[in-house]
């Protein structure tokens, strides 16, 4: 069988950090969506997204195909409920359509197959802040799915934990003098990654692949650092995609960082607003702020963005891709993407200026900036325009 992962209705609500990827590879748990199915599936998969995006990850189509809702994330309850899908049915959750059976070409109207519900409450994404509020969950399932039948490095005797049983090591990785506590979470710690001494952190907690815990962090869960990311100073139940950097103090807290992304020294977000009311939230769909039902929310930066040293985000910040923050005040609780400056003025950050940028970042990490990752910034640049005030 053919497994492909679409981007379903929620799509638009996942922006800014759709713009540059497919539903199915956004992170939350430990790995991205896509991981997830392929882990339970066993196979590989393909994708039906955006068509600026379907160069980078096209779809493949047989004979016969599963198309599967990217925003949900897999179970052992729900991938067996999948993989039983006959011709003529869909698998539903409430209204929403999870997955359903297809032959190539054959044109689909999901409203007239026969629909199976689901047995259990699925794990799925509709809003960005879902990343970090259900992240707890993401993190204790995705735990159990890698390490299931295996076992864990030795933990070095300088490390302070309550609970070995519920921290799994993978190979290469290294841990100093921290102190790890399982109490509300299980802690899984990439292979190659490094988690400095005088650390103290608080599961669940995810640090992936050859990402870096700086000396002396305080990381409360639940907390996803991806791989290649370095991160210091205070973090409290966020989610940093990939390949992004908090390395040094200040304070990061119920928010999601994109790919490629740079928190400059003693960068702070607030998660709580002074009147401890309810955090709206830039709404691409609607064009205004909506309200999101938390009273903690802080900041949603999508991918390639970067701000300068002590710098200040309010409450429920949305900052889209690419863009370079500076300056003194606190900038605005959306900042456009492709935006150059801060509270005291913006200008538009001009494509070429940005490649250069992200060309000389990603060679850091062994990473060629390709044609199709310049075409798809292009892309977001143009769709982003009605945004900007320039």
């Amino acid at each position: 069988m053919n497994y492909i992962l679409f981007d379903g209705a929620f799509r638009d609500q996942l922006l800014p950090f759709t713009f540059t990827k497919p539903v199915a590879d956004l992170r939350i748990g430990i790995l991205s969506i896509r991981e997830k199915w392929e882990r339970y599936l066993q196979t590989t998969t393909t994708t039906i997204t955006q068509e600026y995006l379907s160069d980078k990850w096209p779809m493949v189509e047989l004979e016969e195909n599963i198309l599967i809702n990217a925003a949900f994330c897999p179970s052992p309850s729900l991938v067996e409920q999948v993989k039983q899908l006959k011709p003529n049915e869909v698998l539903v959750h409430e209204e929403e359509y999870i997955a359903f059976w297809t032959r190539e070409d054959e044109e689909v109207i999901l409203e007239n197959l026969n629909p199976v519900h689901v047995k259990e409450e699925p794990l799925f994404i509709a809003h960005t802040w879902d990343i970090f509020k259900k992240n707890a969950k993401a993190i204790t399932e995705d735990f159990n799915l890698l390490t299931q039948g295996r076992t864990s490095e030795k933990i070095p005797h300088s490390v302070y934990c309550e609970n070995p049983d519920l921290v799994f090591v993978e190979e290469g990785a290294q841990l100093n003098n921290a102190s790890l506590n399982t109490k509300d979470g299980p802690i899984y710690i990439g292979k190659n990654a490094e988690i400095m001494e005088n650390s103290a952190i608080r599961g669940p907690f995810a640090l992936c692949e050859n990402a870096t815990v700086k000396m002396g962090s305080k990381i409360y869960g639940a907390t996803t650092i991806g791989p290649y990311c370095k991160v210091g100073g205070e973090v409290n139940n966020s989610v940093m995609m990939g390949y992004s950097n908090k390395g040094h103090d200040g304070f990061l807290g119920n928010s999601v960082l994109g790919e490629w992304c740079n928190l400059g020294a003693d960068t702070n977000n607030s998660n709580l607003k002074n009147n401890y009311a309810e955090v709206r939230l830039w709404d691409y769909e609607t064009e205004r702020f909506a309200k999101t039902g938390l009273q903690f929310c802080g900041l949603m930066m999508g991918d390639h963005s970067k701000c300068a040293i002590n710098t200040m985000f309010n409450t429920g910040t949305v900052v889209g891709v690419s863009s370079n923050i500076f300056g003194a005040g606190f900038p605005r609780n959306f900042v456009p993407s492709f935006t150059w400056g801060g509270n005291q003025g913006t200008t538009t950050y001009q494509t070429k200026k940005s490649f250069e940028v992200c060309e000389i970042v990603m060679k850091r990490r062994n990473i060629t900036f390709t044609e199709e990752d310049q075409a798809i910034l292009e892309a977001v640049f143009e769709q982003t325009k009605k945004y900007r005030r320039d």
